[in-house]
């Protein structure tokens, strides 16, 4: 390919989303497909769902994750699938923050979360990491934790002595990943109203109820 080839290439790449993009949608999970239908890659089939709404092709590699660049009613943004592993998340989210400037505040995070029921939606301004470990490490990379995020609901542990790794790397039933298909329609719908800059909004039409008690060893595992 010569130069002309290649900077042709990247003209392409960013002028079908206009520019630069002003949004980061990040999905956490892990890579690979051994963890394709786990619950701890909820976050994965989100942004997945994004992706296909906005007809976005997953053909790039950056900031150590799987990229797609999408045109989301008006609004440029980059999509991402870190390939870091969950624990180690910070370190694609960090990297393409500064690599296009972009405040966390536009940064939008979708990760799964153990207390809420299969299927339901948390979406919050900012907050902690609720002992999520990609969100840890999100967190503790850019020092801050004004994140807007979507907590997609995989469900508590079936049992106290349920070893919590087993658990988030264990597969969606048939009939759960029914119900992760209509959440993936809600998200798709809840997104756009975000990067708007409608997030109470968001919140109050498609949050689905308060968290639930963490068990004791809530932390979730570092896969």
């Amino acid at each position: 390919m010569s130069i002309f080839d290649l900077f042709k290439k990247i003209e392409t790449e960013t002028s079908s989303v206009g520019g630069p993009p002003q949004w980061l949608i990040v999905g956490l999970g892990n890579p690979g497909d051994k963890y394709a239908n786990t619950r701890h890659n909820a976050g994965y089939r989100m942004v997945e769902a994004i992706a296909d709404k906005y007809h976005a092709a997953w053909n790039k590699r950056q900031f150590q994750s799987i990229c797609a660049f999408a045109d989301c009613d008006g609004v440029r943004c980059l999509l991402m699938k870190p390939e870091t592993f969950m624990n180690l998340s910070g370190q694609a989210v960090r990297d393409a923050m500064h690599f296009y400037r972009i405040p966390p505040e536009q940064v939008l995070v979708m990760f799964d979360d153990i207390n809420l029921d299969v299927g339901g939606i948390r979406i919050r301004k900012r907050g902690s990491d609720g002992g999520q470990k990609g969100m840890q490490n999100i967190i503790y990379l850019t020092a801050v934790d004004t994140f807007p995020r979507i907590r997609i609901g995989i469900g508590q542990k079936p049992h106290k002595d349920y070893p919590l790794a087993d658990w988030v790397l264990s597969q969606f039933s048939k009939e759960e990943q029914d119900v992760l298909l209509e959440t993936a329609n809600t998200v798709c719908q809840a997104v756009p109203m975000i990067l708007q800059g409608k997030i109470e909004l968001a919140m109050s039409r498609f949050n689905t109820g308060k968290s639930k008690p963490k068990p004791s060893d809530s932390p979730q595992t570092n896969e």
